[in-house]
Parts: structure tokens; C-alpha cells; sequence
């Protein structure tokens, strides 16, 4: 990389470590004198008339002192330039690493040994940025690829559906709407969906204070139609738990989360329960459902956008378009809180949301 005109810092240090080293030694020549030679007599016959005298020590003394002083300034060079080199050395690992990054290879790390000291700490905390750095990368495309395909599906539909159309007058357009219809509808609630998880990415809204209870019974109140066509039981229970966020985007969550409980649930009799409460400087939501048992592995990546295990593949009106725990993930963290999903032993899972009190 080109540097401009200047000196560099490895010179500066060799520079200031060879001035330091010339500044010590003429306070300790000064010292010299200033405590030594100003005691001897200056005059031919010296101290008690026995040499030597101040004359012929200052002679002495001056041209070997000159040369301790060209000395310590070249030692100081030298040495400066080599130990400078060793200091530095770290921070020129970090800055091809960071290079490196920025050419667009975010897999690189520099993974520093020795000390724990202060290059090393830079160094950890540098990998660590690249670490999250690539995987938010990774994440963002992934991201990107299946939104694409998700996109691509509804609009392909619709694109066949209209060639068969035009091919075949006579067709039933009845059937032709209606197909039509379905198709639309999803590419809407997926842009939609998509949207507001950019919205909740993003955390540009306005906070106030809001209760999660209440939320929970809205939600519960909307989907409640949903699970009893269902038979399915849904319960809200538990107090108050005020936070500070967006109450739109709020609802949106525990709608999301109680409606995932009742689609994956159990046939028949299946049973969903929210909970709010205030545990200390937290206000806590908790979901819980019946139905099919979920292995860990499953449970880890359903907070992926388009992640669906195939048990939780649905074709019903409930089909969704992938992003319902994705959104819930998007919005608890734009409210700076976290998102728990445990699989219960007998089936089903627990949800659990938290996020910071307020009084």
C-alpha cells in the first residue's frame, strides 16, 4: 500500500528511544560536573599544590564523554530500530489481516500467540469481529438467496397460470381467479413479512411503554377463531410485564409466536398457554404448546428465515411463508432482549422472550 511522504512509525520510535538515551546521558555528564569537577581547584598546582587540576581533567574528560554521547545516540538508533521493529511486529499482522478483510476474504484469522498483552487483546477482539462479521455475511446472503426463491415461486405460478390462460380460452376462469388469488396472496405476505423483518433489523422506530399482557390478549383474542376451529385450548395467564419498544412490532411477535402454537400443534385437544410476568428488571413472555416432539437439532434452526423441518411443513391456509420466528428473533433483538426455544419432553415448545423492565 502506498504511504505518503513522512516518517513512519517505527522511525519515530527509534528516533524518540535514541533521544531519550542522548537526553540521559548529558544529565548524567551534567551531573558529572556539577558535583565533581566544579570541586576541583582550577590552577596549575592543583589540589594542595598536587595534580591533577580542573584543566587538565575537563580534557580528558570532555572528548571520551563525546564519544559515550555518539555512542549511546547510534545505540540508541540501532537498538530503537530493532526493538521497534518487535513491537510493531503485531500490529503489521493485524493491518494485512484487516486487508485482507477488506478485500473480501472475511475467513482469514490472525489467531496471535504469546502474552496475553495489549496486541493480543486487539487481536482476539479483531477475529471476534471478523468471526460475527462472516457469519452475518453468510447470513445476509442466505438470506437474500432464499427470499429470491421464495419471491420467484408464487410469481412463476402466476406466470404459468396466464399462459394457460391465454392458450386456452375456454378454460374456467373462475378456477383461473381463484388460483390466481392464492398465488398473489403470498407473494403479498412475504414482501410483507419481509419488510417488517428489515423494519425490526433496523430498529428505527418509536419506543413507549407497553405491556405485554395486554399484548397477549390481543393476540390470543385474534387467533382464539384459529384455535378453537382447531380445538385447541389457548390460556393467557400471569400479570403485568411493561416494556419499552414498539407495540406494533410487539403484537406482531406474540402474534407470530401463538400462532405457531396453534398451527404446530396436535391434531385434535392440543393445548397453548401464555404467560407474562416481571421477574426483577425483566418482563418475561412464555408460550408453551403440545404437539409433536422436535428434535434439538430442528429446534436450533428454527429461528432461520425459510427454515422449516418437514414436520412442520403445512399445506393448509396456515402454509406461512417461513419468516414467523425469524421476525420474532428480528424483533427481540431490536428491543434488546433474548429468545429461548426449548422442545418439552412430551411435545411441542417452550418460548420464552426477554426483555428489559420498566416500572
Amino acid at each position: 500500500m502506498h504511504r505518503r511522504p513522512g516518517l513512519s512509525v517505527r522511525l519515530k520510535l527509534a528516533l524518540s528511544y535514541a533521544g531519550f538515551l542522548a537526553v540521559a546521558g548529558a544529565l548524567l555528564l551534567a551531573v558529572v560536573w556539577m558535583y565533581l569537577l566544579r570541586y576541583v581547584p582550577d590552577n596549575p598546582k592543583g589540589l594542595l599544590r598536587i595534580s591533577p587540576n580542573r584543566y587538565l581533567l575537563v580534557h580528558t574528560f570532555a572528548p571520551a564523554a563525546a564519544v559515550a554521547m555518539v555512542f549511546l545516540l547510534v545505540f540508541g538508533l540501532v537498538g530503537g530500530w530493532i526493538l521497534a521493529g518487535r513491537m510493531l511486529a503485531p500490529l503489521t499482522r493485524i493491518t494485512d489481516a484487516a486487508r485482507t478483510a477488506g478485500s473480501g476474504s472475511l475467513s482469514h484469522r490472525i489467531r496471535m500467540k504469546g502474552r496475553q498483552d495489549e496486541f493480543r487483546e486487539l487481536s482476539d477482539a479483531f477475529d471476534s469481529m471478523l468471526e460475527q462479521l462472516e457469519s452475518h455475511v453468510a447470513e445476509q446472503q442466505r438470506f437474500a438467496a432464499n427470499a429470491s426463491h421464495e419471491l420467484r415461486t408464487p410469481l412463476a405460478i402466476s406466470k404459468t397460470l396466464l399462459d394457460v390462460a391465454r392458450n386456452d380460452p375456454t378454460r374456467d376462469l373462475g378456477e383461473l381467479v381463484e388460483r390466481l388469488y392464492t398465488a398473489n396472496t403470498r407473494a403479498i405476505d412475504l414482501t410483507e413479512a419481509l419488510l417488517l423483518l428489515s423494519r425490526g433489523d433496523r430498529g428505527n422506530f418509536t419506543r413507549e411503554s407497553v405491556d405485554l399482557s395486554l399484548i397477549a390478549e390481543e393476540a390470543a383474542e385474534t387467533l382464539l377463531p384459529a384455535a378453537e376451529k382447531r380445538r385447541i385450548a389457548l390460556d393467557v395467564t400471569g400479570g403485568a410485564a411493561r416494556t419499552s419498544g414498539s407495540a406494533e412490532l410487539l403484537l406482531r411477535m406474540v402474534t407470530n409466536l401463538v400462532q405457531n402454537a396453534v398451527v404446530h400443534n396436535l391434531p385434535v385437544g392440543g393445548t397453548v398457554t401464555v404467560r407474562t410476568e416481571a421477574e426483577g428488571d425483566t418482563s418475561v413472555l412464555r408460550v408453551e404448546n403440545t404437539g409433536r416432539r422436535l428434535p434439538p437439532e430442528l429446534v436450533a434452526t428454527l429461528t432461520e428465515p425459510f427454515q422449516r423441518g418437514t414436520e412442520r411443513i403445512r399445506t393448509d391456509e396456515h402454509a406461512g411463508v417461513g419468516l414467523g420466528l425469524a421476525i420474532v428473533r428480528s424483533v427481540v433483538r431490536a428491543h434488546d432482549g433474548t429468545l429461548d426455544l426449548v422442545p418439552r419432553p412430551a411435545g411441542g415448545l417452550l418460548v420464552t422472550v426477554r426483555l428489559p423492565g420498566t416500572p
